[in-house]
């Protein structure tokens, strides 16, 4: 058995050489000697995602008299600094509101099945924690267009209430939530002075861990464990921000 490993290995290592030979050799295709942001630097920065609905009297298939508003609120600055040409290592925090009030809402689905639910509540606020890792290159040889990716690693603690009815049909739960995620998140930034630059990014693509815990009516006890791993960009998760560059 040794002497087969032996043969096996002076047949890959006499293949790689004749290669070598030939002229067949690795491409250095440089992209590390191009400096997009130099060794040394700090950024600072963030991004700002809003958005917000307000139903009166909606009517779409079978959802009908939709009266409600709601909005999602997420705000995440951060800090690096460039320990290397191009590589940046920092931490980010974020947080995260959504909030919905919807007095009416039916649902339609013949004569023999309808549902009326009034009072609707939801409220969540979310902190996060994250240390990330960021490469930057250039697109060609530009000093001003340029693309990263951003490797993090996230703690997320979060507390919500949700609840329906009202008087003596009234149910609320309180909820409290940790998330472990692990992913990337990449991204294009744009300079537009020496010092500051436009970035646009998706939302973070990789693996996402949860663990809930829920109380009812100060009465029942509820929880929930949810595992899962996203690789699809969503360009409903669109953030834009600005990072300025000392």
């Amino acid at each position: 058995m040794k002497v087969k490993i032996v043969l096996c290995l002076l047949l890959l290592f006499s293949g790689v050489t004749s290669m070598e030979a030939r002229g067949f050799r690795r491409i250095d295709r440089e992209i590390q000697k191009l400096v997009f942001v130099p060794k040394g630097q700090w950024m600072a920065g963030g991004t700002v995602s809003y958005s917000e609905h307000n139903e009166k009297n909606l009517n779409f298939l079978v959802l009908k008299d939709v009266e409600g508003i709601g909005y999602t609120f997420k705000v995440s600055p951060y800090v690096g600094y460039f320990f290397k040409d191009n590589i940046a290592a920092g931490a980010r925090f974020t947080y995260n509101r959504t909030y919905l009030n919807m007095e009416n809402f039916d649902l339609n689905l013949g004569e023999d099945l309808n549902i009326s639910l009034k009072n609707i509540y939801y409220l969540e606020q979310k902190y996060e924690a994250s240390g990330f890792l960021r490469t930057y290159m250039p697109v060609g040889k530009s000093k001003i267009f340029g693309l990263f990716n951003e490797a993090r690693l996230t703690y997320g603690y979060s507390v919500g209430k949700n609840s329906t009815g009202s008087g003596t049909e009234y149910d609320g739960t309180y909820q409290v939530a940790h998330n472990l995620q692990i992913g990337v998140a990449p991204g294009l930034t744009a300079f537009v002075s020496d010092w500051a630059s436009v970035e646009v990014s998706v939302g973070v693509m990789g693996f996402n861990f949860k663990w809930q815990d829920q109380k009812t009516n100060q009465v029942e006890s509820g929880s929930r464990r949810v595992s899962s791993g996203n690789f699809k960009i969503d360009l409903f998760s669109i953030n834009i921000g600005m990072t300025f560059y000392l």
